[in-house]
């Protein structure tokens, strides 16, 4: 499980190095401006559904079916759902994303209701959202096959995918951008080539393990028609986070101009850890808890969970310490080049700071959804998906006002730990988990390691201004010693503290 978990977090780490590199090259050519608030808004669309539907209900859904025939049924069968969970998909996805093409301007004034007092701006919108929902096709089957190979043990391949965006996003960004009369449009045309890459990229893996089939469309398919039982409810249930992300774009696009940029390149940040962490141990965690829910073994069941809920705790504490602390060096050795300038920095580190807290309650979501769904249970996660929301709503017409876009993100954080205290008293109370002893004694030595380790890098990271005064190495090399120097201590604090390493094996 562990050795699994490095693989995706190794892909997942290149991704994401990648992406940052994306990141500064649109940060560097549009800034935050109105088009690069016109290109997140239709980016984020297609991006929130895949995210919602394709990584999120479908492959909550898919997976435990797959591991279920996989388990049970012959390699005949196994192929057969294969190939007629991808037809079907593949047919709905083109109709939604067709829709979407012709509905654009609704879409807009919808999401992004604030654009309609810039009608150029909503234009603008609208023409890079009939571009870029073609995406969402693309990824999700992409997605699809890589919960295919995710079942079969192959974890690295589909990890690795977002490194064929990222890269089709900075070409087009460098090399199509300057050529074009409206340079953003660029960027639409980069989402949709990197979404065919990392569809294609997968099939030679999928072909190798036998899989790869003619797609057949049928919606009276008995494991199809399962799914799309078990999927109906997991929309909101396992991508609750994604629901409040889009109510954000939405509140923000009342705020000032460059306020949806602000939150995009603070929750660019945390989505970072979240990622190369939580994500690298939900992928791998919920093929397991299925198998173990397949085979009635309980006991294994529970002790993954608990596995799973460690390594978040390990990681995910001195991660949103250190977002916290370092914000401000992050943003400006990342993004604050060219157009991103140090107005944009300070603003964008508000949103920072109300988002980090919340990473740790992420993650955890990311663990204790599977145990959820593993066991075909979508109907649980739906209604504390839907409390959650509603609450982040609340707190977030109360923060708007005094906080302005941090609220959002700050209302964001609340609703996450709501969400995951929530998914957890649930499968507490269901007996499908069962701590381990000695959580006390371990979570009191996370926190003495992470206070120190936050306290070694606010006295050693210092004022903004000093920053922002260095050229790009001069920052690079400085954040590079301060991000070694609070995981050395941490390491060291939790070695002195004689942290169970046994705890951290999986069973």
């Amino acid at each position: 499980m562990l050795r699994s978990a490095a693989s995706v977090g190794v892909a997942t780490t290149t991704s994401r190095v990648l992406g940052y590199v994306r990141d500064t090259v649109i940060a560097t050519s549009f800034g935050t401006g109105p088009a690069a608030d016109a290109f997140f808004v239709a980016f984020r669309i297609p991006n929130f559904l895949r995210r919602l539907f394709a990584e999120g209900a479908f492959s909550q859904a898919f997976v435990p079916v797959l591991s279920e025939y996989r388990t049970t049924r012959d390699p005949a069968d196994v192929r057969d759902l294969i190939a007629h969970t991808l037809g079907t998909l593949g047919l709905v996805l083109l109709g939604v994303a067709l829709l979407a093409v012709l509905a654009a301007p609704l879409l807009v004034w919808l999401l992004a209701p604030g654009f309609g007092n810039d009608p150029l701006r909503a234009e603008l919108t609208a023409t890079l959202l009939r571009i870029t929902f073609w995406y969402l096709p693309l990824v999700s089957l992409a997605a699809a096959v890589g919960g295919v190979l995710n079942t079969f043990g192959r974890y690295f391949t589909p990890a690795l995918t977002p490194l064929f965006l990222n890269l089709a996003m900075i070409g087009a960004a460098i090399w199509l951008a300057p050529r074009l009369d409206v340079p953003v449009l660029a960027l639409a045309f980069g989402v949709v080539v990197g979404g065919l890459l990392q569809l294609l990229w997968q099939l030679p893996t999928l072909a190798a393990l036998g899989n790869l089939a003619r797609p057949r469309v049928s919606f009276s398919h008995p494991g199809v028609r399962r799914i799309l039982r078990l999927m109906g409810p997991g929309v909101f249930g396992s991508s609750v986070a994604q629901v409040n992300l889009m109510f954000d774009t939405v509140v923000a696009s009342f705020l000032v101009t460059g306020s949806v940029s602000w939150l995009y390149y603070a929750d660019r940040l945390m989505e970072f850890p979240l990622g190369v962490l939580a994500i690298a141990f939900a992928t791998v965690i919920l093929p397991r808890l299925s198998q173990h829910h397949a085979a009635g073994q309980g006991e294994a069941f529970s002790r993954t969970l608990d596995w799973g809920l460690r390594w978040v705790v390990l990681v995910g504490a001195p991660a949103a310490a250190a977002l916290g602390v370092l914000a401000g060096p992050l943003l400006v050795t990342l993004f604050s080049y060219g157009a991103f300038d140090a107005h944009s920095v300070v603003m964008a580190r508000m949103a920072l700071w109300a988002f980090a807290p919340g990473l740790l309650a992420f993650m955890a979501i990311k663990v204790l959804a599977p145990g959820y769904y593993a066991r075909q249970d979508t109907r649980s996660p739906v209604r504390i998906g839907v409390l959650a929301m509603l609450v982040n709503m609340a707190i977030t017409l109360v923060l708007i006002w005094p906080l302005k876009h941090a609220g959002l993100a700050a209302a964001t954080s609340l609703a996450a730990y709501l969400n995951a205290i929530l998914l957890l008293r649930g499968l507490l109370r269901s007996g499908a988990y069962r701590p381990l002893p000695g959580w006390g004694v371990f979570a009191a030595r996370i926190v003495i390691a992470t206070v120190l380790m936050a306290s070694v890098l606010w006295l050693g990271a210092g004022p903004l201004d000093t920053w922002l005064a260095h050229d790009a190495a001069g920052r690079l090399a400085r954040l590079a010693l301060w991000v070694a120097a609070g995981g050395i201590s941490y390491g060291a604090v939790l070695l002195a503290l004689r942290l169970p390493l046994a705890a951290l094996r999986h069973p």
